[in-house]
């Protein structure tokens, strides 16, 4: 749901393909026809933006046909009735109409995942990069919680990540409102471990997410930005906006790997090492940390990351000091010992990988989450439904803009194509450069032929590209990626964030599409 897996998450995707040879059923709901519909049993191409419209249908359906885990709901779960009142008007009739998909099929889709001996839903950033991405991801887990497919094997959530270590970031305390170890900030207990360990008071005071501090940035109140692996200027909605807001600062710090658009603009670029220059863990999209080693040897003079903030921490007064990446690891095994207490280097070299959480050494690491809901006893703390209303899109189309841009990654590009980009001579790649992807129907009204350049405008920029005519999008709707600089997709998207996470609304804008003599 909301995941172009084969492209973006080509291992997962090919494992899924070959398991969808045997018995596994597969259900894909996307906007476009991806690939992975050559393997799905069903596809329902859902009008974008419109997640919440169906996912609440299908509840209605599992609960009007009682499909739903009566036990699993009466001793794990909270606020049932709330759900059945918001979901009720939700049948799958009025959610087709909001969809653009058939009533039957949205029934036939509940009764496969309800009905199975263990179902699994598998996401991205379809589903979170919306202005509702939160609520999104809220009714996600109120279907699992609803039919008990979570917490054994072979069923649950599956948030695809989107990089290779962005779990491993955000449980190391790169979120603004948490320790080391996925913990929260304003825990007592758990935030005096660390300034005993440190011999620091930490600041109670909440993070900003990068969306707040873009806004800091515009009024004024933060002057300075340091940016590390990172390349806003491209990747982030209104390109335009991003710009001016960078341009505003006194100082722009950035620290990366490459000179990316982002570090032109920077006052100070600090050179950091590449993943096959350093030494460490990755935390895996399945929980799994592993190992990482030195491959290459690096310039002279480029530090790893954390050597570097260690250097930038003593100069401003605090000696932040370790000898190595190992001894950086075992304090966070020492300090957030609940998680990661039992997963050592010398494990770690004896095994292709350890789940956390893993708090012992005798312990082998957590396979399955949340099995505490089959164990046969009732769980003391409850899961709450979240009940949630869908909202459309910010932006619809109208006359002047009458198209629907969806954004998305290609396969062989990476993010803002900063490592990418640099593919030594004799790689072959299928696609060099930006498209438009447009459906024959609409192209043939606007006259355009396959490979013309366009012009594609909306409220806040313009930019040409090339038109890609396919049946992969449905007509009124249109893709790009964001890879290629050369072609700035985001000076179109729509400045617009989820108000909890502060995630953008980058799957959803109005575009008019014009041809160029």
């Amino acid at each position: 749901m909301g995941s172009n897996t084969t492209e973006a998450h080509p291992i997962i995707g090919n494992r899924i393909k070959k398991a969808a040879k045997g018995s596994l059923k597969v259900i894909v709901i996307d906007p476009r026809k991806i690939d992975m519909v050559k393997s799905a049993q069903k596809h329902l191409q859902i009008n974008v933006g419109t997640d919440i419209a169906l996912i609440n249908a299908m509840i209605r359906v599992i609960i009007t046909e009682g499909l739903y885990d009566k036990g699993f709901i009466g001793n794990h779960t909270g606020d049932f009735e709330a759900l059945l009142a918001k979901v009720d008007r939700y049948t799958p009739e009025f959610s087709a109409g909001i969809t653009g998909l058939l009533a039957e099929d949205i029934i036939e889709v509940a009764r496969l995942y309800a009905t199975s001996n263990k179902s699994m839903i598998a996401y991205t950033l379809g589903i979170t990069e919306h202005h509702c991405g939160v609520n999104n991801v809220f009714d996600i887990a109120n279907l699992a919680l609803l039919t008990g497919q979570i917490g054994k094997r072979g069923s649950g959530i599956m948030p695809l990540r989107g990089q290779n270590n962005v779990q491993g970031a955000g449980d190391m305390g790169c979120l603004p409102n948490q320790l080391t170890g996925a913990v929260s900030l304003l825990k007592d207990d758990y935030r005096s471990r660390f300034e005993h360990s440190w011999k620091v008071q930490i600041s109670q005071r909440v993070g900003d997410t990068q969306t707040r501090t873009f806004d800091k940035i515009e009024t004024g109140e933060i002057k300075a930005l340091y940016c590390i692996g990172e390349n806003p200027l491209v990747a982030d909605v209104h390109m335009n906006h991003t710009r001016a807001l960078l341009e505003k600062l006194d100082l722009l710090i950035v620290q990366d790997i490459f000179m990316t658009e982002t570090a032109e603009m920077a006052d100070v670029v600090l050179p950091a090492r590449s993943w096959g220059e350093v030494d460490g863990t990755y935390t895996n999209t399945d929980r799994r940390i592993q190992r990482v080693r030195t491959a290459v040897t690096a310039q002279p003079g480029v530090k790893e990351d954390w050597e570097i903030l260690c250097d930038l921490s003593a100069r401003m007064g605090y000696q932040m000091q370790y000898s190595s990446s190992e001894e950086i690891w075992d304090e966070v095994r020492e300090l957030a010992w609940e998680m990661y207490g039992g997963i050592s280097y010398a494990r770690l070299e004896d095994e292709y990988g350890i789940h956390f959480p893993c708090p012992d050494e005798n312990h082998p690491g957590t396979k399955i989450l949340h099995e505490r809901f089959h164990n046969g006893k009732e769980n003391e703390k409850r899961s709450n439904f979240v009940p949630v209303e869908f909202t459309p899109p910010l932006e619809q189309p109208d006359e002047e803009y009458p198209f629907t841009l969806t954004t998305g990654r290609r396969y062989e590009s990476y993010n803002t194509h900063t490592q990418t980009r640099h593919y030594a001579s004799g790689v072959k790649i299928k696609q060099t450069e930006e498209t438009l992807d447009i459906h024959p129907v609409d192209a043939l009204r606007l006259n355009i032929n396959d490979g013309d350049l366009v012009r594609v405008s909306s409220r806040r920029g313009t930019l040409t590209v090339k038109a890609k005519v396919t049946e992969q999008v449905v007509p009124g709707l249109v893709f790009m990626s964001f890879h290629w600089s050369e072609v700035p997709t985001n000076v179109l998207t729509l400045n617009e964030y989820d108000p909890i996470s502060g995630t953008a609304e980058f799957k959803a804008c109005a575009v008019k599409v014009e041809t160029i003599a």
